[in-house]
């Protein structure tokens, strides 16, 4: 905790008077420390999607790099329920799709993608991805999102679209061509097939996997109902630099991760 504000979030609070303080996101002193910090965050966003309705079978996962080695990410258990998912049960792959640690094996799926995201993105700590419902429909759409809420304005001109489906995601090449379409965005929407988010900790991926499910599930009422009205660029962008910032996305999380530590105490054994 800090009183001690970055100016991105200054102008979003109000006057701090002495003792009241503004939580950012912890510093480690070991990489054990953020080990377990991380693979805590894994758990809790596995149970949040879980939350959200976001699992469809044995489809979706979510990645998170090793500290210790960033070649090495933490992921969950091939078939197994997001809504059970606890942090001794997340298993630690390669970049080859090689079990480091663990007793399951890995979606190769989950390998195919999100290894080649993570070559693509070393600045990505963690990736997102899931068969939501919303996401689902809007990416058979084969659109960007439009700007037409203020939580849209997110991912303005910070998404992109993989607009070549062939199936089942079981070829590198594939993956890399994922990678590729994400860019440097915080998002790719893969056209038939669902939404991906990236970030620089496990809870702004899954920040903005939950609010980008909902922004396409606003666009798809919006068009159901008529013409929305698009904000202009000008707006979308500094809007976009309010509410689209890694520590804004980090910290727009933290009331989900709150509700589900309450509910879901078991998470982090």
């Amino acid at each position: 905790m800090t009183s001690t504000l970055p100016e991105e979030v200054a102008s979003a609070v109000g006057p701090m008077p002495a003792g009241v303080s503004f939580p950012l996101p912890p510093v480690f002193t070991s990489v054990e420390e953020e080990r377990a910090y991380r693979k805590r965050e894994l758990a809790a966003g596995f149970r949040i999607f879980g939350k959200f309705g976001f699992s469809e079978g044995v489809a979706g996962h979510i990645t998170v790099r090793d500290p210790g080695n960033p070649e090495h990410f933490w992921v969950n258990p091939f078939g197994m329920s997001f809504s059970q998912i606890k942090a001794s049960d997340l298993i630690l792959v390669d970049h080859e799709g090689n079990v480091i640690e663990g007793n399951r094996p890995v979606n190769r799926a989950a390998f195919v993608i999100h290894s080649q995201v993570h070559k693509a993105r070393p600045d990505a700590l963690a990736a997102a991805h899931a068969h939501s419902l919303h996401g689902k429909a809007f990416s058979s759409l084969g659109i960007p999102l439009d700007p037409i809420t203020q939580d849209a304005c997110a991912f303005f001109e910070d998404h992109g679209l993989f607009s070549d489906f062939t199936g089942v995601v079981n070829d590198l090449e594939e993956g890399r061509r994922i990678g590729k379409a994400l860019g440097d965005h915080k998002a790719v929407i893969l056209q038939n097939h669902g939404l991906l988010t990236v970030g620089q900790s496990v809870a702004e991926a899954v920040w903005w996997f939950v609010t980008m499910e909902r922004s396409c599930q606003a666009q798809l009422l919006a068009m159901a109902a008529g013409t929305p009205k698009l904000i202009d660029r000008d707006t979308a962008l500094l809007t976009r630099g309010q509410v689209g910032t890694p520590l804004a996305g980090w910290f727009q999380a933290q009331p989900l991760w709150d509700q589900i530590t309450a509910s879901d105490p078991d998470l982090v054994r």
